[in-house]
């Protein structure tokens, strides 16, 4: 069985477990999430909606929020000297479909979902790599610290932070988060567009 579905404004072609990249969706990892604009379904007898079927529903979990691969846009008009580079990295979200059907057919199973994904959102973490110049291994340290969300975060001062990079030593100590609790703060707030126009003018972090 398939099905036609309408996610983040972009229409896909999905199977149950199939796993895909969308434009970023709310929520946090582990969270499970419904699209209701099903358009067509195909069990052995395909159904077309006019313009979605009643009824019908795709759940899915997400998996991981990220940034995608670098798409470069460049700008040149014919004649006027004009030319533009501008690059931008995408704010994805990796999910995974668990079901296709109707509204009946997901609540079956919903009550396991819902289990799993309140002992993800226990850990309550968010993935402060999506800050520009935070990597992994300073998330890490990060969360070690304590900060383990976006808030958490954007209740730093730079100097703060510089406290825990700092003893570490290496590239830790020339490390530059003077814009990582404005960032945090945007991210908090679920301004994911702005940050991302912002963050195309930071140089690792740095102004």
């Amino acid at each position: 069985m398939y099905a036609i579905v309408e996610i983040a404004g972009h229409q896909y072609k999905v199977k149950k477990d199939q796993q895909l990249f969308v434009n970023r969706l709310e929520g946090k990892e582990g969270d499970s999430i419904s699209f209701d604009k099903v358009l067509l379904t195909d069990n052995g007898t395909i159904t077309v909606g006019a313009p979605v079927i009643e009824g019908a529903v795709v759940k899915a979990e997400i998996l991981e929020h990220l940034k995608g691969d670098k798409v470069i846009v460049f700008k040149k008009k014919r004649r006027k000297g004009y030319m533009k580079k501008n690059g931008f990295r995408p704010f994805l979200t990796k999910i995974q479909i668990t079901s296709l059907g109707d509204d009946d057919d997901s609540e079956k199973d919903s009550s396991k979902k819902e289990t799993k994904s309140k002992a993800k959102k226990s850990d309550n973490q968010d993935k402060l790599t999506i800050i520009e110049g935070i990597g992994p291994k300073v998330q890490e340290l990060l969360n070690e610290n304590g900060i383990n969300t976006f808030k958490d975060l954007s209740e730093q001062s730079p100097e703060d932070i510089k406290a825990i990079l700092g003893p570490k030593g290496g590239i830790y100590s020339s490390m530059d988060p003077s814009t990582w609790p404005k960032q945090a703060e945007m991210a908090a707030e679920g301004k994911m567009d702005e940050l991302k126009a912002w963050q195309d003018e930071l140089d690792g972090g740095k102004k």
